[in-house]
């Protein structure tokens, strides 16, 4: 059965504007939706984008440079921003890099990593003036998960800043634990998010971003102050593995 991706994306738009109106008056900024495609076929990305998204994320590098060179996406979706979302090794950074229209990597948990990408991306000919990334933190501290931990985000802040010029710090991304009862309280993963870009904030002239929130959780991530939300299956149904 073929999803209905259209409505979908209006009831997440929706979803999206009633949580903001729930939010602290604090937060004023909006909030960037990006549609992760991971195991979608091109017609649903090609779909969505037809509505007006332009944000998409994918996990793996393969997958995402092989639907950023389909000649479907580049003539149907000439201003498609990509944006990875998975654990990014060593030896994918190069692949990764050569994306057409890479907009984002929201995935740097290491001084390894980061280094890798600044070395490859001030080799490239070509290239924008800056690349936009994220320090993934795991907050949860669930050994399966990747992230710097939040004691250590400090340093690979400072290391990014001081030490990777053409990689533009944008913010910082988790993966809240699952199942969180907000009934109980707000996501301590959210909180613990929050804390450390008040913390950044303070610290250093850039001014961090938050990307939390997902299909599941993705309202509450709102209203503790999220800038981006990767949202799934709630426009795309269920993946097609």
């Amino acid at each position: 059965m073929e999803q209905p991706i259209e409505e979908n994306i209006q009831k997440v738009l929706k979803l999206i504007e009633e949580a903001k109106a729930r939010r602290s008056p604090a937060f004023t900024h909006e909030v960037e939706l990006v549609a992760v495609s991971k195991k979608q076929p091109i017609s649903s990305i090609v779909r969505t984008y037809e509505c007006g998204i332009r944000d998409f994320g994918e996990n793996y590098v393969a997958e995402l440079h092989d639907k950023a060179v389909d000649e479907e996406i580049v003539h149907n979706c000439p201003e498609i921003r990509w944006h990875f979302i998975g654990h990014l090794q060593s030896n994918k950074v190069s692949k990764l890099l050569a994306c057409p229209n890479l907009f984002r990597i929201h995935t740097i948990d290491s001084v390894k990593t980061a280094d890798f990408v600044q070395k490859h991306f001030a080799k490239m000919p070509n290239k924008p003036p800056s690349l936009s990334i994220m320090i993934q933190v795991n907050t949860s501290g669930e050994p399966t998960k990747s992230g710097v931990t939040p004691d250590d985000a400090l340093e690979l802040v400072e290391h990014v800043i001081n030490k990777c010029p053409d990689l533009k710090l944008d913010g910082l991304m988790t993966l809240g634990a699952p199942d969180h009862d907000v009934t109980k309280g707000p996501n301590p993963d959210f909180v613990t998010l929050q804390k450390l870009k008040d913390t950044i904030d303070a610290r250093f002239e850039e001014k961090v971003n938050l990307s939390m929130g997902t299909s599941g959780d993705f309202e509450h991530a709102i209203e503790l102050g999220s800038n981006c939300v990767r949202v799934g299956e709630k426009i795309f149904g269920p993946r097609k593995y």
